[in-house]
């Protein structure tokens, strides 16, 4: 009652004073006045004007006015030069969608609105600024297809327009970050932004600045994917034979009875009895000893791989360039996701499934989610067809504002009630029934469905009724193109995957729209699907009562003489609701673009998955009300009005996911910047001496508070001093300390090393010196980040069993991650501390030598999985990193590995004949 209330006095609320929506689009009108106004100025500019503006404008900008300051001016030469270009203006409403995209906010717009477009304007102007501007995309075919659309219009303007795409080179890459504006995909930017945080030098890396960036299918990339960390990951850990044993194992496990199949968690908990079972298929007494213990895990994540992963619908095994392979399918898009692997060893347990051959697991080298990449930007803007419905979120997690922008022209698709059966084949049965009775008449449709084994089934079934369509699913891929632009021509069936993140607009043929299909008063479809039958027009959402012309009931068969005409434009069929509500709009976005005609209408049965799982019992006691037999379709706002209160319960849930996500990775967000941003400034070569000294200094103190304790009489200063020694290459002794206090202790000790260091700048000499700092500060860092990265993944992996003992798992993992980073920059310190006493100028015959085994042509996974943390060899980095070499090697009292053991640098030598002779 009480909700019923608030509802009625917000409505009332919002008549007097109108939506914050509209208020921000009042505000907005008097700057998309001030770019008209300009307009006829630049219309009167010759071409070659154009790049002399651009030049004026930076100037402008160096003189100390701001970039709102010249939007008037920047909007209106953009517009003018797009009509040059490419014989488009900017609709009043693209320029609006413009403003909100420069003030960092999130635009929402219609498919069909010309998003493309509407971006051009702010990345010209943020462009100015000279660091750099991305838009960001959702594939490499939009990203290409983007650029090379839009690139006339920036290069009329003087600016330099590039993109990136996938299997590019390092340096094909680095040519296009430094043009004014780069394309690119969300993958691309944020994989790059990890490699050159793993690059050896400044040169090396190819992105600039973050500074600002647009991202296309906002709520695709940032709401869609921010489950789905980036990880560069490195060499493998472990044997995989225990993968296929587990497989083994599940396969003879009972559902119900052995374990238990939450599909709502997405897990598959054993039971105990079925603990009991799976022990004694192992082969072993206990589950929880010694080496056994991983047992669980690998049944578990096999029990998932066999009961909640199904083939062609949560991936496809195809061949690849490596042989048979498990691809994943992006369950919101339909794509093939190459490369993208699950984590946490479910996709070797999907590959044992099938049985191929398993790819090992390997270790993070670096990673990154989406969440925390794009926060790093100084400003973010998004634009897409449907943000609304996570309009918190986007303010929550990105302090992104929604911003709603009016349709050019009046939206006049017509959104008919769902249709729900009892059973997946009443369903199917009846949506292919309606497909080929629109076809009859030619009028294009389009078929959404949730998967590509579903879109198969439907094509097998037109087939068999003789119907000629298309299909596009992950399968197609390389076809999408072609397929869209030809989906809105007459009697064009298209069967469609999820289209979201497909980032094309569907255009209607000729012949299929027609004035006498729009009511001339209200604007309503006359001829929306269901028409021609008198006692369902009413319940379509385009059909008023009285709105439907008598002409429309009595055509030949009692069908619409539109119909027959084929002019009612393009129609979306959904074959099932998705768990979130703007995948189902996106697909009805399909249809109604620029005020063309359309309709939408989603076919449901009990069986479905977000029925079956989510609102199955309430909804099969509503139609058991409503006197639902076998066969007959259900049509009630009532139902639908319930699965979308059940959309917005998963929308929630999923976004309590993706919160807990973000509050589990702001931890390592912190660390990450902090190493990323210490690593820049080394490779960057700032203070690198004062860093070098500062972790000597760090070093000393940590063994006086290991050696001295708070009583003199409990201090181990033999043991301090012969630390001091074998760390720094002195000669203290126990005695020089005796009668000193602690400050006093503190002072000499510095002192000597400072001198220490001092003298070995001189031995070396200056210019070395620096370049042995960079190398072992980059190296070491490089090489604890990465071990710290494996100590955070196996804290994550076991942190949710803290519960159990009534603590909070969240502030356990903060806790034990702030501790685990102390380590981390302590080891650092201690490591560099050590090995920088230990340099030894090389003579100019060893260093020849030391540069004929030098390896140049290592990856950066190469580099990074062969340098190992433990002190295996500083020269063997040295040799087989592809770093800049310093003049210098690190010389140890004893080899790491026996004399005739293999040499670690892989030279295929025993040791005592390559790397042990200079020892």
């Amino acid at each position: 009652m009480f909700s019923k209330l608030s509802s009625g006095i917000g409505q009332v609320l919002q008549k007097v004073f109108g939506s914050h929506n509209q208020r921000i689009l009042d505000d907005l009108d008097p700057l998309v006045q001030a770019v008209n106004a300009k307009e006829d100025e630049y219309a009167r500019l010759a071409d070659s004007d154009f790049p002399l503006r651009t030049e004026t404008f930076k100037k402008r900008l160096a003189d100390g006015e701001s970039l709102d300051d010249l939007l008037p001016d920047t909007f209106a030469m953009t517009r003018e030069a797009a009509k040059r270009a490419l014989g488009m203006r900017h609709f009043d409403m693209q320029i609006l969608g413009g403003i909100v995209l420069h003030q960092g906010k999130i635009a929402e717009m219609a498919t069909g609105e010309g998003k493309t477009l509407v971006a051009t304007a702010p990345l010209y102007l943020n462009a100015l600024v000279g660091n750099g501007v991305y838009l960001v995309t959702v594939n490499d075919y939009l990203a290409k297809r983007d650029c090379e659309w839009m690139a006339p219009v920036f290069e009329k303007m003087g600016l330099e327009v590039g993109a990136i795409q996938s299997g590019m080179s390092s340096s094909e890459r680095q040519a296009e970050y430094h043009k004014d504006i780069t394309y690119g995909t969300n993958n691309e930017f944020g994989f790059d932004y990890l490699r050159d945080n793993m690059k050896a030098s400044r040169e090396q890396q190819v992105q600039k600045f973050l500074h600002y960036a647009i991202v296309d299918e906002v709520d695709s990339i940032l709401i869609d994917e921010a489950r789905t960390p980036l990880i560069i990951s490195g060499m493998p850990e472990a044997s995989t034979a225990k993968y296929y044993a587990a497989d083994k194992i599940a396969k003879k496990l009972k559902d119900g009875r052995d374990f238990e199949k939450k599909e709502k968690e997405n897990a598959c908990p054993l039971t105990e009895e079925g603990i009991e079972r799976a022990q004694q298929l192992a082969g072993v007494d206990s589950f929880y000893s010694g080496a056994n213990m991983d047992w669980p895990h690998h049944i578990e994540q096999s029990l998932r791989a066999n009961s909640l992963f199904k083939k062609d619908k949560d991936y496809v095994v195809q061949k690849g360039d490596e042989g048979t392979e498990v691809v994943i399918v992006d369950e919101f898009t339909g794509r093939l996701m190459p490369g993208r692997r699950w984590s946490d060893g479910l996709h070797q347990a999907v590959e044992a499934k099938e049985g191929i051959r398993i790819k090992e697991e390997s270790q993070t080298l670096a990673t990154i989610t989406f969440q925390n990449y794009f926060r790093l930007y100084e400003k973010i803007a998004g634009m897409t067809g449907t943000a609304l419905t996570e309009a918190g979120e986007f303010l929550k997690i990105y302090k992104l504002e929604v911003v709603a922008i009016p349709t050019n022209l009046p939206m006049i698709r017509a959104d008919c009630n769902d249709v729900i059966y009892r059973s997946l084949a009443e369903k199917r049965n009846a949506l292919i029934d309606e497909i080929c009775r629109l076809n009859t008449f030619g009028r294009p449709a389009l078929v959404g469905t949730t998967s590509i084994e579903s879109s198969e089934i439907l094509s097998d079934m037109l087939g068999r009724r003789g119907v000629t369509h298309e299909v596009l699913n992950a399968k197609q891929h390389a076809r999408e193109a072609t397929i869209v632009a030809e989906a809105g021509k007459k009697g064009h069936v298209t069967i469609a995957t999820n289209m979201a993140g497909r980032g094309t607009d569907i255009k209607l043929g000729e012949g299929v729209i027609n004035s006498d299909c729009v009511h001339p008063e209200t604007g309503a479809v006359w001829c929306c699907i269901g028409c021609e039958r008198p006692e369902r027009a009413n319940n379509c959402a385009g059909c008023f009562k009285g709105a439907i012309n008598q002409r429309f009931l009595e055509g030949e068969n009692g069908m619409s003489p539109c119909e027959q005409d084929v002019r009612c434009g393009l129609h979306i069929i959904g074959t099932e609701r998705h768990e979130a509500r703007r995948i189902d709009n996106q697909l009805r976005g399909r249809a109604g673009r620029q005020g063309d005609p359309g309709s939408s209408r989603f076919f449901l049965s009990l069986d479905d998955d977000l029925m079956r799982i989510f609102a199955k019992d309430w909804v099969k006691t509503v139609l058991e009300k409503l006197g639902m037999t076998e066969g007959q379709e259900i049509e009630s706002r009532m139902v639908t009005r319930g699965i979308e209160n059940a959309q917005k319960k998963v929308e929630a849930r999923n976004f309590d996911i993706r919160k807990n996500l973000l509050e589990y990775d702001e931890v390592m967000d912190q660390q990450r910047r902090t190493i990323y941003e210490t690593r820049q400034e080394i490779l960057e070569g700032e203070d690198l001496k004062e860093k070098a000294l500062a972790m000597v200094n760090d070093n000393v103190t940590g063994l006086m508070g290991t050696y001295l304790g708070d009583s003199k009489k409990d201090w181990e200063l033999k043991e301090f001093a012969s630390r001091l020694n074998m760390i720094y290459q002195s000669d203290f002794s126990a005695s020089d300390f005796e009668k000193m206090d602690f400050p006093e202790v503190e002072q000499k000790v510095m002192e000597r090393v400072n001198r220490l260091y001092e003298e070995k700048e001189t031995e070396i000499d200056a210019e070395h010196m620096r370049r042995v700092e960079r190398f072992l500060l980059l190296n070491v860092l490089d090489a604890k980040w990465k071990d710290h990265l494996y100590a955070m993944d196996a804290l994550k992996a076991g942190i949710s069993l803290r519960s159990y003992g009534q603590i909070d798992p969240k502030v356990e993992y903060k806790k034990e991650g702030f501790e685990k980073f102390q380590m981390l920059l302590t080891s650092v310190s201690d490591e560099v501390t050590q090995y920088i006493f230990r340099v030894k100028r090389v003579e100019e015959e060893d260093e020849r030598q030391l540069s004929g085994r030098w390896s140049s042509g290592q990856t950066v996974r190469e580099q990074m999985s062969g340098f190992d943390s433990q002190r295996q060899g500083m020269d063997q980095a040295i040799r087989g990193s592809g770093r800049e070499k310093p003049n210098v090697q690190i010389r140890r009292k004893e080899p790491k590995v026996g004399r005739n053991d293999p040499c670690p640098c892989g030279s295929n030598k025993k040791y005592k004949k390559c790397c042990g002779q200079r020892i």
